[in-house]
């Protein structure tokens, strides 16, 4: 006989796809993004059709590149310039 297993809810889901993710190697980020930077994100992925974890890993780590090579100030100022 084979026994009746209920089926997951949508939390049980969720945790366990969060538990494999974490088992990655990988870490949730989570926050609000100014009407700046939601402009910019909506643009990028229409433009990549890169999901949302994509877009934010390489929005960090392309501040970080910029930050290692001396270029954050750079970087800073051309944000500002441009209203982003």
């Amino acid at each position: 006989m084979t026994e009746y297993k209920a089926p997951l809810t949508n939390a049980e889901k969720q945790k366990r796809y969060r538990e494999r993710q974490k088992e990655g190697g990988k870490k949730e980020m989570r926050g609000y993004l100014s009407p700046e930077a939601l402009k910019c994100y909506q643009l990028i992925a229409e433009q990549t059709q890169w999901s949302d974890s994509v877009i934010l890993s390489n929005a960090v780590r392309l501040t970080y590149a910029a930050y290692k090579n001396g270029q954050i100030a750079l970087l800073n100022n051309w944000l500002n310039k441009h209203d982003l």
